[in-house]
């Protein structure tokens, strides 16, 4: 820029800056996206919605639930072939893969043989590719080159009865993994960039729930579903500092993250509605205050979001919910006409996107008032059960085998 004007400079830099920031806004990094709420920046709802999306590429990259990562124009996806769980880097405007990198891993066999890929999101951080395999590989590799840089097996043969389900978490350089089998397992700490193993807590195994991070004061803490429980943990050293009893019973298995609002945090589970509590410290010690608990729309596979003050969710018995965060009362169900203890949905700004597994793609307005649907998609001949990935007027899709990339136009 040394042959413009000061205030050409300026102007240049400026716009320099705001693509990147653009570019960044975008980005789905992890589970649940930048902040792990289910909330996609950068979307701009048409004036009209079309009557179809425009399909621009499609890659077979195999079995597995697990929701791509997005950083910048790189899509990392988690995926299972044959005999061996592939991370794959394809360049998202064309679909081009850009390196893979692949280890053996046992085949899934028992009750959810159907799904033998993995289902745990990549999550990206500094540089890095963080997975977790079906049965519990811990992989962090090179987001450049695909090349490992530790790779951990610490529970070998131990995973839950419908094997590992959970997203690690990054946090402070710490890798957050819930590892072992639902009467044996522990939530581990690693140090993101050599894997050493920084804290255990080995109070309670896993299920299928993922974690995120609430912040008290100047404390961060891990909130998660245990199997029989939903803790949390200091960041920093894994202590346990509050926990709460969360025992699913029956045919029932805790699998949502809960929503972080403030200091105050929401959870559901399968057959037991939503408990919102919020949090104070006091001295060395939190202090928990249970605000309210709403009995209706339980989840089975579904977290809800937090838009305006609504919780939104799809319920186990296949309805959309609009929940009033305030005081926990139910605004209004609607069915979806699918299946509905598998499912998400994401906050696109403007509209909700509900994506169930049947690849049925629902707008609908966040309003308490109504339901009011504003389009409907089929995104896929199979089945859907990762989140879709949002990133301006593109939907990037993982179906049981294949990403598609969809726009709107």
């Amino acid at each position: 820029m040394k042959n413009l004007s000061p205030k050409l400079t300026a102007i240049a830099s400026g716009i320099a800056l705001l693509s990147a920031h653009t570019s960044l806004a975008q980005d789905w990094p992890q589970w649940r996206g930048p902040n792990r709420d289910g909330k996609a920046t950068g979307f701009s709802a048409p004036a009209t919605w079309p009557k179809a999306l425009t399909q621009k590429w499609k890659v077979s990259v195999g079995a597995g639930d697990a929701t791509p990562a997005l950083v910048g124009d790189k899509l990392y996806v988690f995926a299972r072939q044959e005999a061996d769980e592939i991370t794959r880097c394809l360049s998202a405007a064309t679909g081009k893969e850009l390196w893979q990198n692949k280890y053996a891993a046992p085949a899934v066999v028992g009750p959810d043989v159907g799904h033998g890929g993995p289902r745990s999101s990549p999550a990206t951080a500094n540089g890095k590719v963080i997975t977790l395999g079906v049965c519990g590989t811990v992989s962090c590799l090179d987001a450049a080159t695909g090349q490992v840089v530790w790779r951990k097996d610490d529970f070998p043969g131990a995973w839950p009865q419908f094997h590992t389900a959970m997203s690690p978490l990054v946090v402070d350089g710490l890798v957050i993994a819930h590892l072992g089998k639902e009467s044996e397992g522990a939530v581990v700490a690693y140090e993101l960039a050599t894997g050493t193993l920084k804290w255990k807590w080995a109070g309670e195994g896993p299920a299928y729930a993922s974690p995120a991070l609430l912040s008290v004061g100047n404390m961060k803490i891990i909130i998660t579903q245990t199997a029989m429980s939903v803790v949390g943990l200091d960041a920093a050293s894994g202590k346990l500092v509050w926990q709460t009893p969360f025992a699913a019973k029956g045919m029932a298995y805790n699998a949502t993250t809960p929503i972080i609002d403030g200091q105050t945090v929401i959870y559901t589970g399968q057959g037991r509605g939503a408990t919102a509590v919020s949090f104070e410290k006091q001295g060395d010690r939190l202090e928990a205050k249970t605000l309210w608990s709403n009995p209706d729309n339980s989840v089975a596979f579904n977290s809800p979001v937090l838009k305006d003050g609504l919780i939104f969710g799809l319920s186990q018995r296949g309805k959309f919910f609009c929940i009033k965060a305030q005081k926990g009362q139910t605004a209004w169900t609607e069915p979806t006409g699918g299946r509905g203890d598998f499912g998400c949905i994401v906050d696109a700004g403007s509209v909700l996107l509900g994506l169930t597994a049947t690849a049925q793609l629902t707008v609908f307005q966040p309003s308490a008032e109504a339901y009011t649907e504003l389009a409907r998609f089929k995104v896929s001949d199979r089945q859907t059960y990762a989140y879709p990935v949002v990133a301006g007027n593109r939907l990037f899709i993982k179906d049981q085998d294949s990403v598609t990339l969809w726009t709107i136009e």
